[in-house]
């Protein structure tokens, strides 16, 4: 026969059921509730001020490069931005005619040019096929098809104000694609087999500032280009209309700083 436990001991021990029980129900909820938290948090990602929102959408890598590609090598300065036209009557906008065109007549043109190349008043474009690969002028291409989209920074650089002529030239250099063919500082070394010397001049050293000794003769080789027989030969472009006279300036006044 079993012996009936005293009241205090019955007591103590429900106090302790009770405290364990409690301990369980808290423990369990609060992983509940960190759970639901987590599962209803969103993560946002917050962009750097002045930051332009883009979508989220895949962009084609193809495309993407022929955007840099055509920010790179200055297309943007004759097309226009994301080449809707605008910038001299006889430069055309891209938007209307990319699709127009077959790729293999888009190839050719980008590779031989097109224009005027006898007419230095007139907008020229240069014959890129010595200096764009293969690949880079299909990236073109698929840009130039896809419609010429917004492409996170593929953008020109930046002109720098109130910093002196010099600097502003200096990205100018870069804006304007000078650098693809003339090299960094005006160092040369891209190849021009079908040229006299073989390659694109330097535009820096001794030789150079003989010839050019004055910002005035820097700048009318500028507006007129320098374009010497046809495809494969690598031209200076005719930039006259294209570049203003204060950004022909600056150029000059960069060109003067180099080695």
């Amino acid at each position: 026969m079993l012996r009936r436990r005293r009241l205090p001991d019955a007591i103590a021990e429900a106090a302790v059921v009770l405290v364990a029980l409690f301990l369980a129900f808290a423990a369990g909820f609060a992983g509940w509730a960190v759970g639901h938290s987590t599962r209803h948090t969103q993560t946002v990602t917050v962009a750097a001020s002045g930051a332009t929102s883009t979508s989220s959408t895949p962009i084609d890598p193809h495309v993407a490069a022929g955007a840099h590609d055509f920010s790179v090598f200055a297309c943007a300065q004759c097309h226009g931005d994301r080449g809707v036209g605008g910038v001299d009557p006889a430069v055309p906008a891209l938007t209307t005619i990319a699709n127009a065109l077959t790729p293999a007549r888009l190839r050719h043109i980008i590779d031989h040019g097109l224009g005027e190349s006898k007419n230095p008043t007139k907008p020229y474009m240069p014959v890129w096929g010595e200096v764009i690969s293969t690949q880079q002028v299909s990236d073109l291409i698929s840009y130039l098809r896809a419609g010429l989209p917004a492409v996170p920074t593929a953008e020109p650089p930046a002109i720098p104000q109130g910093q002196g002529l010099a600097v502003e030239g200096a990205t100018l250099y870069v804006r304007y694609g000078c650098i693809n063919c003339h090299g960094p500082n005006g160092l040369g070394g891209v190849p021009n087999p079908q040229s006299p010397d073989k390659t694109i001049p330097v535009l820096s050293g001794a030789a150079f500032r003989k010839q050019f000794n004055t910002d005035a003769k820097v700048i009318a080789v500028i507006r007129s280009g320098s374009v010497i027989g046809r495809a494969p030969i690598v031209s200076m472009p005719h930039w006259g209309g294209i570049i203003p006279d204060q950004q022909l300036l600056a150029l000059a006044t960069y060109l003067k700083t180099l080695k």
